[in-house]
């Protein structure tokens, strides 16, 4: 009794503060977000019970000359049957390398077991974010306009921390995280002139997903990601991918009045996995009148241990 009313008085703690933080934050965006829980969510950290080492990189908006893009790298596994340990790395460029954003990441999970196949974690994560903004990369339209100097230069790294929640079993899962607590103004001037101010606000995701059996060979999996921010429409993506054979997955995706997608996967191994995925946009950027759409390549590799080899991949 006394564990149950942990859990729940956790959980009842953290949606309560998610009440009060839904602002929004300029966060990366992710077409494989299901693959990629853990830049969004400490609490996954060790949750595939392997070393798991992933990179996911993100052209946005391909041919359109400035156009964002995103790499991610993370390593997490569990350290014991109930602790997980992760490192990450997300970097974000946009504007040939006008503006760069990074953020470096340690997560800590723990994990209870609410019944023989269920689990329930709660993640920490505390790290920085620097931003770096070369006003020397900016172009002037008219051949009267003021020249950049060396000066035109803004630094900054601010520390920052963040938490989830994540639930699984053998088919189901679910997680709501909040990856920043804190938000940072940018270019606050001295003299009180904010007219200028830019601030990383907080951004919550809700994700979940379930796993069909259709057949001894084939499963279906649908799945969302729901992402706040204030000042932005909410961002909802949904998706449904089809597995076989526990080696091919293929399917499509839709970012609600932005873009719909295809995704491929292949696990090419027990411990190595491709997934790529394309997006086409439906918003008014869309066309190939202003880009050629956004692709995505992701990489994943675990240490196996030689007795888990033969169970069979989760396709979570």
């Amino acid at each position: 009794m006394k564990k149950i009313y942990n859990i729940v008085f956790l959980i009842f703690t953290m949606i309560l503060c998610g009440q009060f933080v839904v602002y929004g934050q300029q966060d990366a965006q992710y077409t494989q977000y299901m693959y990629n829980t853990f830049s969004v969510n400490p609490a996954y950290a060790g949750s595939r019970e392997a070393l798991s080492v992933s990179a996911l990189h993100r052209s946005q908006w391909v041919g359109r000359d400035g156009a964002p893009n995103t790499q991610t790298l993370s390593i997490h596994g569990p350290s014991s049957k109930k602790v997980g340990l992760g490192l990450s790395i997300v970097h974000d460029e946009i504007g040939n390398n006008t503006n760069q954003n990074t953020y470096f990441d340690a997560a800590f999970s723990y994990t209870l077991e609410t019944s023989e196949n269920d689990k329930l974690s709660f993640g920490l994560k505390a790290g920085g974010h620097l931003l770096n903004l070369d006003f020397n990369n900016l172009r002037n339209f008219s051949a009267g306009g003021s020249a950049i100097t060396d000066s035109d230069l803004y630094k900054k790294f601010t520390p920052n921390f963040g938490a989830g929640i994540y639930y699984h079993n053998d088919k189901f899962y679910a997680g709501f995280s909040i990856p920043n607590f804190l938000q940072t103004e940018h270019f606050k001037s001295s003299d009180g002139n904010d007219n200028l101010v830019a601030i990383d606000r907080i951004t919550w995701y809700l994700i979940s997903g379930y796993v069909f059996d259709m057949s001894p060979s084939l499963k279906f999996k649908p799945a969302f990601l729901l992402k706040a921010t204030s000042g932005a429409p909410l961002q909802a993506d949904v998706s449904a991918n089809f597995l076989l054979n526990d080696k091919f997955s293929m399917g499509a995706a839709y970012r609600w009045d932005a873009a719909i997608s295809a995704l491929f996967g292949f696990q090419m191994s027990d411990e190595f996995m491709l997934g790529l995925a394309y997006d086409s946009d439906i918003s008014e950027l869309g066309g190939t009148k202003y880009n050629n759409g956004s692709f995505e390549i992701f990489l994943r590799y675990e240490f196996i241990k030689k007795e888990k080899v033969d169970l069979t991949p989760r396709f979570f």
